[in-house]
């Protein structure tokens, strides 16, 4: 278990199973360190799109603890569409996607956005099981459907990177791992990369001169 799910436990386990959605946006912009845990705990835990910008805010605070939460939190409400049947379609094409069952992954998500079209996360983990699979133009098709719906999607927007990373077109891949970070500043992977692409593109831009 790593340190961040362990205190993901322990912040739930000891939160106020009574906090309203305003309650714990409230704790966020104004209370103690334990407090805004224990309120991005709540948001991620019952809230639903509406506390996006919230957890999306919570991305930059000052304690590593509640950065580490918000975006645990950011993933927890993107992965619920308000239908039990979806969601439970969209849990068979990830275990699918994590045992690399592609072509049948993809069945499953078509099925999912069949369902639930405005569901982004539908359409971000076929993009994620186009990428495995190289098909990158559908991937890309698809993550575009993804920021359209949900435009603080920063995992959607690495996804972009990565693709057009594989096409070989670096500037558009430098671009969208620095939206990524502007989402998400505690990307380190990204940050490294956007590091690399950037040095890369000045190297190329000397030999040009």
């Amino acid at each position: 278990m790593t340190a961040l799910a362990a205190l993901l436990l322990l912040t739930a386990a000891l939160a106020d199973p009574g906090l309203t959605l305003e309650e714990s946006r409230r704790l966020l912009r104004s209370g103690s360190v334990d407090e805004r845990r224990e309120a991005v705990v709540q948001l991620g835990t019952n809230g639903d799109m509406s506390v996006v910008p919230a957890l999306v805010e919570a991305l930059r605070d000052e304690d590593p603890g509640v950065r580490g939460l918000a975006e645990v939190a950011l993933w927890q409400v993107w992965s619920r569409s308000g239908d039990a049947e979806v969601d439970r379609l969209l849990l068979e094409g990830i275990a699918l996607t994590e045992a690399r069952r592609l072509p049948e992954a993809v069945e499953k998500f078509n099925e999912v956005i069949a369902r639930a079209p405005a569901f982004a996360e539908g359409w971000n983990r076929r993009a994620t099981a186009y990428y495995l699979m190289r098909e990158f133009e559908k991937s890309l098709a698809d993550c575009e459907e993804v920021v359209r719906r949900n435009p603080h999607h920063f995992g959607a927007l690495s996804g972009f990177g990565l693709n057009y990373i594989q096409l070989g077109q670096l500037e558009k891949a430098l671009h969208y791992f620095e939206r990524a970070l502007a989402v998400n500043p505690n990307l380190t992977g990204v940050e490294q990369v956007v590091k690399e692409l950037r040095e890369i593109l000045r190297q190329r831009r000397r030999e040009t001169i």
